[in-house]
């Protein structure tokens, strides 16, 4: 099991920019995972929830939509840091985000996070994390994203 790596307000954040900050376990990805996604999104295209069609498909199968992937980076995050010291914390955004690889269904995942950047935020702090999903056993990973958070005392 990953461990997640507790870390003290500012200081904390500002002492591991640059740095990766932890990787999770690997999540297998599910077709149920994806029809629920689906139904949540109205995103009914057969490459994602049509068995069948997309057997005989250019992916050999059903995959998961690059959005489900990036929606994993809530689940990323908490596993690999918990920042204590402040009283709230909001997403802010992301600035880039890309989809290399498609995730098959049944694929494991696993997210990893670098630490790219903490400055300041009116009344308290962004943070910026680069994140990358990675598939294993492919080459390239399913998602890079960096995303923002600004976490407030």
């Amino acid at each position: 099991m990953a461990e997640t790596r507790i870390v003290e307000g500012r200081e904390g954040l500002e002492a591991l920019v640059g740095q990766q900050v932890g990787a999770t376990d690997w999540i297998e990805i599910s077709q149920e995972q994806v029809d629920q996604f689906a139904d949540a999104t109205g995103d009914h295209q057969w490459i994602h929830v049509d068995v069948e069609r997309a057997a005989d498909g250019p992916f050999g199968g059903t995959i998961a939509h690059g959005f489900l992937t990036l929606g994993l980076i809530p689940r990323v995050l908490t596993s690999v840091v918990d920042v204590q010291g402040f009283s709230m914390v909001v997403n802010y955004g992301l600035d880039k985000v890309r989809f290399p690889a498609p995730v098959p269904v049944g694929a494991k995942v696993r997210g990893v996070v670098v630490l790219d950047e903490v400055s300041e935020a009116g009344a308290g702090v962004q943070v910026a994390y680069q994140i990358t999903i990675e598939v294993d056993g492919s080459e390239k990973p399913a998602c890079v994203a960096r995303f923002l958070e600004r976490r407030f005392a």
